[in-house]
């Protein structure tokens, strides 16, 4: 029978991807974009791939699979080859927020997956039109808990939807939705008046906020946002606690080797504290995170917890 380090070394052979971090990589990696070009989750993986390639010297190449909220392209690397060369932008919506959603979910969004790092924060903001009647988040409170009001939301089931599900748990109002298919169109009709309301993240928002256009009645963070302090946030605004913040990581197949995941965290982190990133981060009106492993596995699982709770409170589904 061969020695026990025999036995310790050929079983490390034949793990899938036990390669030396020192080697990893030597071809190039996938990086799933569960979302269509051109929005936020892939803008952020391009920028991931870009930094990675230059610092590891291979190919970092973004493919994008969008559909169902995100729950598509992350099935598709859920299920891949443990081997670092796969990896997935992980999301608020696919990892938090779809799994109380759907109840065929082709993925754990706990079990299936190796957190690498997380990458940045948006909160939620909540606006009205410039030519609404509600100036601040109290104006709105007491008249819905009157007289219902419309909001509008991106879609039965979003992040946009939920935020507002909370805080019509939190105020008491009275608040109907609306549903649209994307941010865009329930945000176009917020603008023109047909519907009063809407929660949506201040990527989405900050134009026309600045522009004048909406009005920002509060930040869904327990900290004001740098990008516009003089907005309060729903906290300070006499609802301790309520945060509905957006996020975006990156995260491997579970069972992906430790080295890789730890060499890959490394360089993220590196790139992430660059001052040009942070620059590219803030023109996206995101909060540059860049955290360890283990925090970011924690803070994803609770936010699986929150957000459960959050949907069964709200009956939300679509299924």
């Amino acid at each position: 029978m061969p020695p026990i380090r025999v036995l310790l070394a050929m079983l490390v052979l034949a793990v899938p991807g036990a390669a030396s971090p020192q080697a990893y990589p030597s071809r190039p990696v996938r990086i799933i974009s569960p979302f269509p070009p051109g929005q936020a989750t892939d803008i952020m993986a391009r920028l991931v791939a870009e930094n990675l390639a230059q610092s590891l010297g291979q190919p970092f190449l973004v493919e994008n699979r969008a559909g169902a909220g995100g729950a598509v392209g992350t099935e598709v690397a859920a299920k891949a080859a443990p081997d670092g060369y796969t990896l997935v932008m992980g999301t608020i919506g696919a990892l938090a927020i779809g799994p109380a959603l759907h109840s065929k979910l082709g993925y754990d969004p706990v079990r299936d997956f190796a957190p690498i790092a997380n990458l940045g924060l948006t909160p939620q903001t909540l606006v009205v039109s410039s030519s609404s009647a509600f100036r601040t988040l109290k104006d709105l409170a007491e008249h819905a808990r009157a007289i219902p009001v419309d909001y509008a939301s991106s879609g039965n089931g979003s992040a946009s939807h939920l935020a507002m599900e909370m805080f019509r748990s939190a105020s008491g109002a009275k608040l109907n939705h609306v549903p649209f298919k994307g941010s865009s169109e329930a945000q176009t009709q917020v603008l023109g008046g047909q519907v009063q309301i809407m929660f949506d993240a201040i990527p989405g928002v900050a134009a026309q906020i600045k522009a004048g256009k909406l009005r920002a009645l509060g930040i869904a963070s327990a900290e004001r946002s740098p990008f516009f302090p003089d907005v309060p946030t729903i906290a300070e605004q006499g609802y301790p606690g309520f945060a509905a913040v957006g996020w975006i990581g990156i995260v491997a197949p579970a069972r992906t080797p430790d080295p890789l995941l730890d060499r890959l965290n490394a360089e993220i982190l590196r790139f992430i504290a660059r001052p040009d990133v942070k620059e590219r981060l803030a023109a996206l009106s995101f909060l540059p995170v860049g955290d360890s492993r283990e925090h970011f596995a924690a803070f994803i699982k609770e936010e699986v917890a929150k957000w459960a709770r959050v949907v069964k409170e709200s009956g939300a589904t679509v299924d």
